[in-house]
């Protein structure tokens, strides 16, 4: 008997001991791994920081000894959210200025700048976030109150997309900016011989560049607090459109320390000692850093009628909008990230700035390749260019809120013909067969869900319209999922490490408290984040 007991014992124990060590079992849960065939598991066991099994709970506590264990408890599960387009560090910064989002006419703004200001003394006053589509009054406002309330110190507040912006007569002083002045890529406007203080595109960065630059402190708590809201919105990597080499060494240091956990697929901007960094230090690739992309602007915005375009604005007579650059300029740019090896990334808002951006691509892409260089935005395409996407490999990246948001007025600026062709999603989805997704904040919410919403119901949260807009171009649930994540993942060279939960890929994932695939339409906006993990660690937990 007492030998019977010993090899009971030790049976037991060989048992235990020959369960494969882990660090991670999720078990108890519906887990869409977003794989080929877009399979569902039930756990989900984590080492290194890395998936090494997925499959039946049963199956998965028998055969690995993890060190936690977390029950799920029927909750659903997939692969952390990648913004394949947004502005991390510009989010960042916005948090430690005056908030326009929401401002229902100019003397609300006002009214904020006055509290902001008052609640900071000194230096700069800069905000953004005023739409004056969403205003009674449907028209740029002047700075004519602004110089009244501060006669001596600087203001500059930009629209919510960041192509246009409106500085007082002290900030204009100070950029040395008179009525007259011209610039190519932007407009300076003036009423009867005076400054309005209206900024459209370029001319913001004469002001722009005379704000003074952040401290290292300041700069660290802005990019903690972005992440630390990132993490709560479920989100694992981000794609920051347009930096300069010095804050993606701030990042690099950030990151280096420990302090940034955040992954992030930075594009370059178009400026030249951007390219004399990218030239020096060539392509830059860690766990958490991927920098091999250079972000290019094509034109302006349509809510601020920047955005080029092939005929008038349906609504300003004779106004076409304006490239940036001239296109020799994007052509120079192109080839050398060509000859390169690095992936060019470019807005382009406009039917003509669209248009102009990818014939200049299709001189040098020549056909189906594997470059995925990416038109940013491709918010606006003529019938007649569709096919220049596909034939080119060129991948559209998209951001679906943008169509929820400006479908009140983008038929008044494009008419009603040439609006068919805008916010195109399933359109540009068939050229290529995949779609990234993103959300460009702080242009719009960073919010993943209404990222979902917008590009399956395209529908505004009061639920109008009543039949969704333009509907023919909307995603199905699992292209949408697929775009938020495995789709995002592949833009970014990085689909064989993250985008979905299979053996080898980082374990970066989501808990939410309700599925995505299957809660009703009207509920998705209401739908919480529970638990975001990043490599395995525990980065966000709901409270």
């Amino acid at each position: 008997m007492k030998n019977f007991l010993i090899a009971i014992v030790t049976l037991l124990l060989f048992s235990c001991n020959s369960k494969e060590k882990a660090d991670l079992l999720v078990y108890n849960a519906t887990i869409y791994t977003v794989d080929s065939s877009f399979s569902t598991a039930e756990a989900m066991v984590v080492k290194d920081g890395k998936i090494i099994a997925t499959g039946a709970s049963a199956d998965m506590e028998k055969t690995y000894d993890a060190k936690e264990k977390i029950n799920a408890e029927g909750k659903f599960i997939y692969p952390g959210f990648i913004d394949a387009h947004a502005h991390f560090a510009g989010y960042a910064m916005s948090l430690q200025t005056v908030n326009l989002v929401g401002t229902n006419s100019w003397d609300e703004a006002i009214e904020k700048v006055k509290e902001f200001a008052a609640e900071n003394p000194e230096g700069w006053i800069t905000g953004r976030g005023w739409d004056q589509n969403d205003w009674d009054i449907k028209v740029f406002p002047t700075n004519e109150k602004l110089n009244e309330l501060f006669p001596d110190r600087p203001v500059l507040l930009r629209r919510v997309d960041g192509h246009a912006a409106i500085a007082n007569k002290a900030a204009l002083d100070m950029a040395g900016i008179k009525p007259g002045d011209n610039l190519t890529g932007g407009e300076i406007e003036e009423m009867e011989g005076t400054l309005t203080g209206i900024l459209i595109d370029n001319a913001i960065g004469l002001v722009g560049a005379k704000i003074p630059s952040s401290s290292d402190e300041q700069f660290k708590k802005a990019i903690l607090t972005a992440q630390d809201n990132c993490f709560a919105m479920g989100l694992t990597t981000i794609d920051d459109c347009g930096l300069g080499y010095k804050t993606v060494e701030g990042i690099k240091k950030l990151q280096e320390a420990g302090d940034l956990k955040m992954r992030l697929y930075v594009m370059l901007s178009d400026d030249k000692e951007n390219y004399d960094y990218a030239s020096k230090t060539g392509m830059i690739k860690t766990d958490r850093l991927n920098v091999r992309s250079f972000k290019v602007y094509g034109d302006g915005a349509l809510g601020s009628r920047g955005a080029c375009l092939l005929e008038p604005y349906s609504d300003k007579t004779g106004h076409y909008g304006f490239l940036l650059s001239n296109p020799s300029h994007f052509d120079s740019v192109a080839n050398w990230i060509y000859d390169k090896g690095w992936q060019m990334c470019t807005h382009a808002i406009g039917d003509s700035g669209n248009r102009t951006m990818l014939n200049i691509y299709a001189k040098y892409l020549k056909g189906k390749n594997d470059r995925r260089w990416r038109i940013e935005h491709a918010q606006v395409v003529s019938r007649y260019d569709f096919n220049l996407f596909g034939a080119n490999s060129i991948i559209p990246s998209v951001q679906p809120t943008h169509a929820t948001s400006d479908m009140y007025w983008a038929g008044d600026r494009v008419g009603s013909v040439r609006v068919t062709g805008a916010y195109a999603y399933k359109q540009l989805l068939n050229e290529n067969g995949w779609l990234p997704l993103g959300t460009d904040f702080p242009v719009e919410d960073i919010s993943t869900f209404k990222t979902f919403y917008a590009a399956v119901v395209r529908k505004d949260a009061k639920g109008w319209p009543e039949s969704g807009y333009q509907m023919e171009n909307a995603l199905s649930r699992e292209e949408t999922l697929r775009g938020m994540t495995i789709w995002a993942a592949k833009s970014n060279f990085e689909e064989n490490e993250k985008g979905s939960l299979e053996k080898g890929k980082f374990a970066d994932f989501v808990i939410l408290d309700e599925d995505l695939m299957k809660v009703a339409p009207e509920k998705i906006l209401a739908v919480k984040v529970l638990k975001t993990f990043l490599g395995g660690e525990k980065v966000y937990e709901k409270i």
